[in-house]
């Protein structure tokens, strides 16, 4: 599935920068508006985080949230925020499809355990953000010792099944995608579903990480520069269907 983006900021539709909150672009000061337009364009899923949420631990958006979910009727993740059973369970019960758990995974990975003995792999999702191939946390303001791949394969051994890769130094960039990362994660990790993320800019980017068996992808900034339309992710998904 291919994936736009929605990142909410004091309540409105943003892009950060290479994941820097004072390098803010706002997209739409409406993001229920913007879901619902995503959907009339025949985009059937959509990626949803709550940035404030990312950084203070805690739901910072949900009444957005929640006036989304009842506007899209369609596939919704989302991420931001979610460190305790609390907290996922109401974003679940609240009927977003899948949760993304971010820096939980690496923080508290017996809580990361729990969720996914609960709820499984298809409803739970692990965010591996980072840069030089290791993990960034609490909304990228931290960097880690810990390579992506082993917190992948701690997360695996849990029962996780798919994995949102994102190059911090890529995100909001322009440049292409860390087609190089993508390709060492999938080959170490076979079994692993990778979702791509970060750098993300046209058709092109699309077909190379098709190439690596990556047909998951969350795209953000592209659609904002209209590099890649609303009915281009359509009509792609259309055609792998």
């Amino acid at each position: 599935m291919i994936f736009p983006a929605i990142d909410l900021h004091n309540g409105q539709s943003v892009r950060l920068y290479q994941g820097d909150y004072n390098k803010v672009t706002l997209i739409n000061n409406d993001p229920v508006a913007q879901a619902k337009d995503i959907y009339a364009k025949g985009v059937k899923q959509l990626h949803l985080v709550d940035l404030d949420g990312a950084k203070t631990g805690r739901p910072e958006n949900y009444t957005i949230i929640s006036d989304i979910r009842k506007n899209f009727s369609g596939f919704l993740e989302l991420g931001g925020g979610i460190r305790d059973d609390k907290i996922a369970r109401m974003y679940l019960d609240l009927g977003v499809d899948r949760i993304i758990i971010g820096s939980a995974a690496l923080e508290n990975p017996d809580f990361v355990k729990d969720l996914l003995k609960k709820y499984g792999g298809d409803r739970i999702v692990i965010g591996v953000d980072g840069s030089n191939g290791k993990v960034a946390v609490n909304g990228w303001l931290e960097q880690s010792d810990v390579l992506m791949e082993d917190l992948i394969q701690t997360m695996m051994d849990f029962g996780g099944k798919s994995f949102i890769v994102t190059d911090v130094a890529r995100d909001g960039t322009m440049e292409g995608p860390n087609l190089d990362l993508l390709m060492h994660l999938s080959q170490k990790l076979p079994e692993a579903n990778l979702v791509a993320s970060g750098g993300i800019r046209n058709l092109k980017d699309l077909h190379n990480l098709k190439a690596l068996s990556i047909t998951d992808v969350i795209i953000g900034k592209a659609l904002y520069e209209k590099t890649i339309t609303l009915e281009d992710i359509a009509e792609v998904e259309n055609n792998a269907s």
